[in-house]
């Protein structure tokens, strides 16, 4: 997929930052001078000579241009959520013996911290299975490195930039998320440092484009679940994004955006909800003792929903026969992918069940476990994403669906869930599709917007 949302070497920047494709020599543009008109009369060999010399030159121009147009190191981009802060580091790997002597020992030091290490303090995270190698960005070779921790420990965050002495190297750092306007202040304040703050929705569109066309080449970026309503026979597979137009992206983060997308420059939001993983972890915080994301997760890949939730034999006393609708009277112990049973699959797309219904008779308040509540909390968030998402694509007569954000991490349960609720309802039309950097796409896109100002 071509994008251009990354300094190239065949471009140079005009005064207002924007890239202009530099023109190929074709001799001397501003006039005939007489050592042409010599080396037309000395033969082709002279020609050739003089033509290599041109061709020479103007490769040394255009790398003399990239070098001004790029900005200093080191090269980060910010991306500020409600519940996760993330980080992308460009890590330099073809740096020059003359540039090593000249970097300050401050430069050194920030990228021997973060490439040396995959967590900082208790919460800090590099994901290092999502590095990307050799990678070219304005001209420089190097890898790209994606860092997360929570936002309430932006504090430590900020004391270790200004341990480190970051506002010697930049004085401002490009951010988004709602996170770049709320905490603006504490970046002056503890970092000495300014935020040009971007777009959410700008930077995850250009960040999801980008990667997925550095991917591309090489291990796929994007995936689906094929045969999502067959438990046996359900299994991951590559899915190339090429000719993307038009999709559903929908950022599932604390709270969900769903964007319809018809070319790179051309998308809206078409709504939302509140109901996210900041809701399922707020919930499951509440309901079970749980205090992170991973803990909450591993509770409800052990839990049943359905003592939680009444289904439709519940309500009906069996099925619902006019919509097809079964009441699972017998619950099927069938798993899918080894951890979702066909009840709870089924139970994700019904809107004739009640979410946390059972809940109303002590009886059975009594009777559930953590367990229970943390499945049927996942369960009901992923229900309404899938039931609102489904509602857009058919508003907007588009087949594609691509989910992302940080809610998808090493959730397969909502993942399968969610590829078999819009498999179901649309025959087998929409295709839900995932992509392996789910979280990270805003920080990549603020990092482009350093490179390379839109």
């Amino acid at each position: 997929m071509a994008f251009n949302g990354h300094c190239r070497d065949d471009d140079t920047s005009n005064d207002n930052g924007t890239p202009s494709k530099q023109p190929r020599s074709e001799g001397n543009k501003l006039g005939y001078s007489r050592n042409d008109a010599d080396n037309e009369a000395a033969g082709p060999a002279s020609r050739a000579t003089s033509d290599r010399r041109t061709s020479n030159a103007t490769s040394r121009h255009q790398a003399d241009s990239v070098k001004k147009a790029r900005p200093p190191f080191p090269w980060f981009g910010m991306d500020i959520g409600g519940t996760l802060v993330k980080l992308v580091y460009f890590e330099p790997k073809d740096i020059t013996a003359e540039e090593e002597q000249e970097e300050v020992e401050n430069l050194k030091s920030i990228r021997r911290y973060l490439t040396s290490n995959i967590a900082y303090g208790t919460t800090g995270i590099r994901d290092v299975h999502l590095e990307l190698q050799d990678l070219t960005l304005c001209g420089r070779t190097g890898n790209m490195h994606f860092i997360r921790f929570p936002t309430h420990d932006l504090p430590v965050f900020l004391q270790m930039v200004r341990s480190k002495h970051f506002s010697s190297l930049h004085t401002m750092l490009c951010a988004t998320g709602g996170g770049a306007y709320k905490f603006e202040p504490d970046f002056r304040a503890m970092a000495d440092l300014e935020l040009h703050k971007l777009d959410e929705l700008e930077c995850l569109i250009r960040g999801v484009l980008y990667i997925d066309s550095v991917v591309s080449s090489g291990l796929s970026e994007c995936y689906y679940f094929e045969n999502p309503s067959d438990p046996d026979h359900c299994i991951q597979r590559p899915y190339t994004l090429e000719n993307p137009y038009p999709l559903l992206l929908v950022n599932i983060g604390s709270g969900v955006s769903i964007l319809a997308v018809y070319s790179e420059n051309n998308y809206k939001r078409v709504t939302g909800t509140s109901l996210g993983g900041g809701t399922f972890l707020g919930l499951s915080c509440l309901l079970t003792g749980c205090s992170t994301f991973e803990e909450a997760l591993e509770l409800a890949s052990q839990g049943e929903s359905t003592r939680v939730d009444k289904l439709v034999k519940d309500i009906y006393g069996g099925d619902y026969e006019r919509f097809g609708l079964p009441g699972w009277a017998v619950a099927s112990r069938t798993r899918l992918g080894s951890c979702i049973s066909l009840p709870q699959v089924t139970h994700v797309i019904t809107s004739f069940n009640s979410s946390f219904g059972n809940m109303m008779s002590k009886e059975k308040r009594e009777s559930v476990s953590k367990e229970d509540l943390a499945r049927a909390t996942l369960v009901t968030i992923t229900n309404n994403i899938g039931s609102i998402t489904r509602m857009c694509a058919l508003n907007e007569k588009i087949e594609r669906v691509v989910f992302v954000g940080n809610f998808l991490r090493v959730n397969t349960l909502s993942m399968k869930l969610l590829a078999y609720a819009m498999d179901y309802w649309s025959k087998g039309q929409l295709k839900a599709l995932f992509l392996n950097h789910e979280g990270y796409f805003g920080a990549v896109g603020a990092l482009l917007e350093l490179l390379h100002p839109s």
